[in-house]
């Protein structure tokens, strides 16, 4: 499959030198945060959007938010509605906001009709309306009515072509705010202008589903570290007894085929040579590690070993870029968390040292890399799960297309 063209710094516009006062700037943000009795539990996502929020406010921009929040459906579901962002995103930002019952119609319109210079407003759950996943041309519309403007900093929600990420764009000029530019910054550092030499890891349950990520990576770096299950199934496509190991027989032939791609490409692929075994998988459980030629019939694989960990630490000190999705074994529970979160710390000494890039993503990547200590200590670790994979694959993402096309048309009035 063939890469997406990189979105560098140079083919979408940022908020720089945007002459947004008095003007309204509709901004797509993700406040898909975690909510529990109509609180919210973790300001993360806020806390990383506040820098945006705070520039187009300082510049006399009428910033109005908009955003999904879960699955309703196009239904309204007063328990996914986005009122509560409201109290927290004025604490984070330190002076009041305001809300509107809707994000279109005439709630919406009269409360942005009632918006200061360098106030801000948040609108309600965009999937209260069904032509928000569908991407409807009337939707797209009607949200681009309210602004002149069009921010998005909502990298995670950049794979999904709906009205508030994709449709919109074509009606109001397109903007990167300064989360959606350092995660393109980031990325295109990592894989489209990496300094080398440049490393993967690449781990998780099934090579089935990151087939796509494999062959886009496999082009793009000189090292590629497979753990997790997935090592599993390239270790048996050799012949060797995983014992009751988590593998894929029935991709066999596909881990030969990507073991032999990568070697006509001159990618390293590294492999276990040692693992952590256990016939229970709980926390706690009876271990021993073996060679991997040695793995006992009636166990399983949880974990690298520590020859092979010390192994990829050594490899990883040599690279100047690395970019890390997937964990080496089962870091949920211990012990099994020993080998991912070694690596990890040793990535994260390098960084510190200025010797390495680190950059991360992937939902439980990002739980590995907490559980370890170090999410903060990588060069970037971005939260936007899914839009990070299929940029990972290659993919064109239909909220950056939107931002690199420049476009911007004119409503009618």
């Amino acid at each position: 499959m063939a890469a997406a063209a990189p979105a560098s710094p140079a083919s979408f516009r940022t908020i720089d030198n945007l002459d947004c006062a008095g003007k309204r700037v509709l901004l797509r943000a993700d406040l898909n945060v975690p909510v529990r009795e109509g609180r919210i539990t973790d300001l993360t996502r806020i806390e990383r959007l506040a820098p945006t929020i705070r520039e187009l406010a300082d510049k006399g921009a009428r910033v109005i938010v908009v955003s999904h929040f879960d699955r309703p459906k196009g239904k309204r579901v007063p328990e996914m509605s986005l009122a509560p962002v409201r109290e927290a995103m004025s604490t984070v930002l330190g002076h009041p906001v305001h809300f509107a019952a809707d994000c279109v119609g005439p709630e919406a319109e009269t409360a942005v009709a009632a918006l200061r210079d360098g106030e801000v407003l948040v609108l309600e759950n965009t999937r209260y309306h069904a032509g928000e996943e569908a991407n409807d041309p009337e939707l797209s519309r009607a949200l681009a009515s309210l602004a002149d403007l069009y921010v998005n900093d909502a990298f995670s929600a950049a794979h999904r072509a709906h009205a508030s990420t994709e449709g919109v764009a074509r009606h109001l000029p397109a903007h990167a705010g300064r989360l959606m530019q350092a995660e393109l910054d980031a990325l295109t550092l990592a894989l489209e202008n990496p300094e080398r030499p440049v490393g993967a890891v690449i781990g998780g349950a099934k090579i089935s589903t990151k087939l796509d990520l494999i062959g886009n990576i496999l082009a793009k770096v000189d090292l590629l570290i497979i753990g997790g299950a997935m090592a599993n199934t390239f270790l048996a496509a050799q012949g060797v007894d995983v014992g009751k190991s988590l593998q894929e027989a029935d991709m066999h032939d596909t881990a030969r085929a990507i073991l032999a791609q990568a070697e006509a490409r001159g990618c390293r692929i590294l492999l276990p040579v040692d693992a952590v075994v256990a016939r229970e998988f709980k926390a706690g459980a009876a271990n021993e590690t073996v060679g991997v030629d040695a793995v006992p019939a009636d166990t399983m694989i949880l974990d690298a070993g520590p020859l092979t960990v010390a192994k990829l630490a050594e490899e990883v000190a040599r690279l100047r870029t690395l970019v890390w999705n997937g964990p080496l074994g089962a870091f949920e529970i211990a012990p099994f968390d020993v080998g991912t979160n070694t690596l990890a710390r040793a990535v994260a000494e390098l960084t510190k040292a200025g010797t390495l890039r680190s950059v991360a993503g992937g939902g439980d990547t990002v739980s590995a890399l907490r559980h370890a200590g170090v999410a903060e200590q990588f060069s970037y670790v971005s939260t936007a799960g899914g839009a990070f994979l299929e940029w990972l694959e290659g993919k064109t993402l239909p909220g950056i297309q939107a931002l690199t096309a420049l476009r911007g048309i004119a409503l009618p009035s």
